[in-house]
């Protein structure tokens, strides 16, 4: 039984690459924007435990590149949230997973620039500063109206003077 769990094991170890390649694809040609983001779940994870492993083996240029690579995948999937369901706050699905996914997301690349040493840090800060760009664009999609919040002030609309001649009159 033992050995049995142990092959299972070494099989699902030796495929880790085939997965995200095959889990990427999918990703790239899924055009609804809540399947995308449900697809990003998978992909992310898969992702993840790739950079990882690249991380334990002390391959940090490579850890970089599937970060950076996950970043964008989160960019295709908010625009494509954006483009079949603008309305965040009405039609929440997809937005949220999407958003819990990139709080996973934010974790792993802050783990990573800790591990890693420090000419490597500067363009996964970027990709820190980009993740956390779009979970605050996904925050405010789903929840537009924030209690305490004031809206922007809007300049008050011009309207034509008259000329001083015509207020004159007798």
């Amino acid at each position: 039984m033992a050995l049995l769990a142990a092959a299972a094991f070494c099989v699902a170890q030796a495929r880790p690459a085939e997965d995200v390649a095959h889990l990427q694809e999918r990703f790239d040609k899924e055009t609804d924007g809540v399947r995308k983001a449900k697809e990003l779940q998978k992909l992310g994870d898969a992702q993840f435990g790739q950079e990882r492993d690249a991380t334990k083996a002390g391959d940090f240029q490579t850890a970089g590149v599937i970060l950076e690579k996950y970043r964008d995948n989160v960019r295709a999937a908010l625009d494509a949230l954006k483009k079949t369901h603008p309305q965040a706050e009405k039609h929440p699905g997809g937005y949220k997973e999407l958003e819990f996914h990139v709080g996973l997301g934010l974790r792993e690349v802050r783990d990573v620039i800790l591990a890693m040493p420090e000419q490597f840090r500067p363009p996964m800060q970027i990709v820190e500063k980009d993740l956390m760009d779009m979970d605050l664009q996904l925050l405010r999609l789903l929840f537009p109206r924030r209690p305490g919040e004031q809206p922007p002030i809007q300049p008050p609309a011009s309207t034509p003077k008259k000329p001083e001649a015509l207020d004159r009159q007798p």
